[in-house]
C-alpha cells in the first residue's frame, strides 16, 4: 500500500511545518475542539515522526495561543475565552477601524492590488464553502489592509487578535451553516473602494459596521445556545 501524506517520511524542517499546519487547520476549524487532549505519542505515530518535531510544532501552536500545556505536562487545545468575549470583540472592532482608516491615506498602488487579489481569493473560498480557506484568507485580507496603513505596532497587535479570533470566526461562519451571505462579502469591496479613494472617514465607518455585524452575529449565536442549553456560561 502506498504511503499516505501523513505516514510518508519528512525532512525535519518540513515535518515540523506539516504537523504545525495540519494541527492548526484542525484547531481553527474546530475539528479539534477546545479542551481536546493532544497526545504526542499518537501524533508521532500519525505523522511518522519522532517526538522532537512534534514538540517543535507544539511550541509554535502554544505561541499562537492555540494549545496549552497543563501543570501535569499534558497538552490540550486551548479553551476559547467566552467570559471575556465582550472585551475581545471591542478590541477587535477598534483595530478594524484604526487599521482601515490608516490604510486610506497611507496605501500605495501595490497595496490596493494585493488587497483586491485577496478579496477575490476570499470570494472564491466563500463560493466553495471552504471554511478553512475563508478563515485564513479573511485574516490575510485584514492584515494586508493593516500593513498598508504603515504602523508596525498596530499590525502586530491586530495579527495577534486575528489569530486569537479565528475560532470565533469559525463559529460565525457556522451560524450561517458555512454559506456566508453575499452581502457580507460585498462589505469587503466597499472597504477597498473607500481605501482606494483615500476616504479615511468612510473607510473607518465601513470597517466599524463590518466588525459590528460580526460581533452581533456571534453574540446572537451564543444567546441562542444559552436558550437551548440552560446554564451555559458565556
Amino acid at each position: 500500500m502506498p504511503a499516505t501524506s501523513e505516514s510518508r517520511p519528512h525532512k525535519r524542517g518540513s515535518g515540523v511545518s506539516h504537523v504545525y499546519e495540519t494541527l492548526r487547520r484542525e484547531i481553527i476549524s474546530l475539528d479539534l475542539p477546545p479542551g481536546a487532549i493532544i497526545d504526542e505519542q499518537q501524533l508521532s505515530q500519525r505523522f511518522n515522526l519522532s517526538r522532537t518535531p512534534i514538540r517543535e510544532a507544539m511550541v509554535r501552536l502554544t505561541a499562537e495561543g492555540l494549545v496549552t500545556t497543563l501543570p501535569n505536562r499534558a497538552t490540550m487545545v486551548s479553551q476559547i475565552d467566552f467570559l471575556n468575549l465582550a472585551q475581545f470583540l471591542d478590541a477587535l472592532s477598534l483595530m478594524y477601524r484604526v487599521t482601515t482608516r490608516l490604510a486610506a491615506p497611507g496605501h500605495r498602488a501595490a497595496d490596493i492590488a494585493a488587497i483586491r487579489a485577496l478579496q477575490e481569493d476570499y470570494r472564491a473560498a466563500v463560493a466553495a464553502r471552504d471554511v478553512v480557506a475563508m478563515l485564513e484568507v479573511n485574516r490575510d485580507f485584514h492584515l494586508r489592509i493593516a500593513e498598508a496603513g504603515g504602523n508596525r505596532h498596530f499590525t502586530e497587535f491586530f495579527a495577534r487578535l486575528l489569530d486569537e479570533g479565528m475560532r470565533l470566526l469559525r463559529i460565525y461562519y457556522s451560524s450561517f451553516h458555512d454559506a456566508l451571505p453575499t452581502r457580507f462579502v460585498d462589505e469587503h469591496d466597499a472597504m477597498i473602494a473607500a481605501i482606494a479613494a483615500r476616504d479615511a472617514d468612510g473607510a473607518e465607518r465601513l470597517a466599524a459596521a463590518h466588525a459590528d455585524q460580526i460581533a452581533r452575529q456571534i453574540r446572537s449565536h451564543f444567546a441562542e445556545d444559552r436558550r437551548q442549553t440552560p446554564g451555559m456560561a458565556v
